[in-house]
This record gives structure tokens, C-alpha cells and sequence, in this order.
């Protein structure tokens, strides 16, 4: 995967003020494109991922390369800095840590929080987020399972793989969820597939084109499309392990 399994390198603490909101979206939309992926990021995705045109993101990419923020070799992929490295960071945390506010204190569903951190994580305070991870409790993961960067430290993301690339008779447990949709989101509440639930992988059943899995916490089958299979990035365990937790 991507540079975030570095595991547990410390960086130092930037502060929010110090750029503007276009700016944190530029940086961590870099990070969130190679969190979970090997391929490059190119200025198409970041453009992509932004809702802007090729010509904006191009703009801005440069931009934040004269910054120090981002380099960008001509025809390469687009790569954060260290010092932009922190930035994107602490702008993830910031996300993920409002997303988790807003489900487990304002009552938010999970398929509904992402834009409503998106807003909120450029308006409040290095204050205000402090007292909401303290609120919390200081938590690890979001509420689809992506890590939360602790200050100063890179989030490991070690030892999880997609559930479409799991051979059949393997026991996993869910780690992180997609959040890239609202629908699919939807989708795995209704079946019972969020971090933290137990799966066994089986084997496909003639004519019926799918992943079947059993869901130890439910005790029913589900058939997952590869689009969806893809979505859930498991560690394999065994049954009765402690990490069906």
C-alpha cells in the first residue's frame, strides 16, 4: 500500500491556521488518494477527488510545489513532502476525528457524516479537536475503521488486505469500510459488515458469480460483488480469537 504504513514515525505538530482551506483539501486529498493504494497519485485523481477541472488541480499542484507542500515531477505522480506530510495529517485526523464525534455523540449514521466533517474540519479550533479526542476518549479508529493519526505520529495500517483477495476458507475479521459510498455504506450496516465483525470466506457456489461469506455475528450468508468485496479490507484470524473484537 500506499507511504501510511511507515508505522509510528514521529512528525511534528502544525497548526491549522497556518493554511488555507483550498490548500488542507489539496494536501489531504494527496494522502487519502495513496493511504490505501501503490499507484501513483495523478493530477486527474486529484482533480477528481476535488470536483475540479484538470487545468484547477494542475494550478494548485504547482502552486503547492513552490510551497514545499507537494512534488510533482512532469509526467509522475504528485507526492506530499515531509512537511506536507504533516499538514495532510493533521488535516486526516481532524476528519476522522469530527466523523466520530458526530456518530457517537450527535447520532449521525456513518454513510452521512463524510460531508459534514468536510465542512466542519476547516472552521473549528486545534482547541476544539483536542477537547473532542479527549471527549472520546481518545480513539484509534473512525467509524468505518480508518485509522485516527495520533499528534506527531504516522497512522499503520499493517496487515490488512482487500476481502476479494482472501482465499476461500479463511476466517477474517473487518478492519475499515470504503466511506467513498453513501450507498454501499448503507449496504454493509443493513448486513452486518462493519469494523470489527467476523467473516468466513466460502467457496463460490457453481453459476452464482460473487464472493459467499458467513457473518459469525449474524449467522448469515452474504454474496458480495468484487466491487464490494474490494470495499472491506480485513485481517485474517482465526475462529475464537481474540480479534473478533
Amino acid at each position: 500500500m500506499g507511504t501510511s504504513n511507515t508505522a509510528s514515525r514521529t512528525v511534528s505538530t502544525p497548526k491549522a491556521a497556518d493554511l488555507t482551506a483550498v490548500a488542507q483539501d489539496y494536501l489531504k486529498s494527496v494522502w487519502s488518494a495513496q493511504e490505501w493504494s501503490d499507484e501513483p497519485v495523478t493530477v486527474g485523481l486529484i482533480a477528481e477527488r476535488l470536483g475540479v477541472s484538470a487545468s484547477t488541480a494542475s494550478e494548485g499542484i504547482r502552486k503547492y510545489t513552490a510551497q514545499g507542500l507537494l512534488r510533482h515531477a512532469r509526467y509522475g505522480g504528485v507526492e506530499l513532502t515531509p512537511v506536507g506530510t504533516e499538514y495532510a495529517l493533521m488535516m486526516v485526523r481532524r476528519h476522522r476525528l469530527l466523523e466520530t464525534f458526530l456518530v457517537e455523540k450527535l447520532g449521525y449514521r456513518w454513510d452521512e457524516v463524510h460531508h459534514e466533517a468536510e465542512v466542519l474540519e476547516h472552521a473549528v479550533s486545534d482547541t476544539f479537536i483536542t477537547r473532542i479526542d479527549a471527549l472520546l476518549g481518545q480513539p484509534r479508529h473512525d467509524p468505518h475503521g480508518d485509522p485516527i493519526p495520533s499528534s506527531g505520529e504516522y497512522p499503520d495500517t499493517e496487515n490488512m488486505m482487500q476481502l476479494n483477495t482472501v482465499p476461500t476458507g479463511l476466517t477474517v475479521v473487518i478492519r475499515r469500510v470504503s466511506d467513498d459510498s453513501s450507498e454501499m455504506l448503507r449496504y454493509f450496516a443493513h448486513h452486518g459488515l462493519i469494523p470489527g465483525t467476523g467473516l468466513s470466506v466460502q467457496e463460490p457456489k457453481a453459476f452464482t458469480a460473487g464472493i459467499p461469506v458467513h457473518v459469525a455475528d449474524t449467522g448469515k450468508d452474504v454474496v458480495l460483488g468484487n466491487e464490494a468485496a474490494a470495499a472491506l479490507w480485513v485481517e485474517i484470524t482465526t475462529p475464537g480469537s481474540d480479534a473478533f473484537s
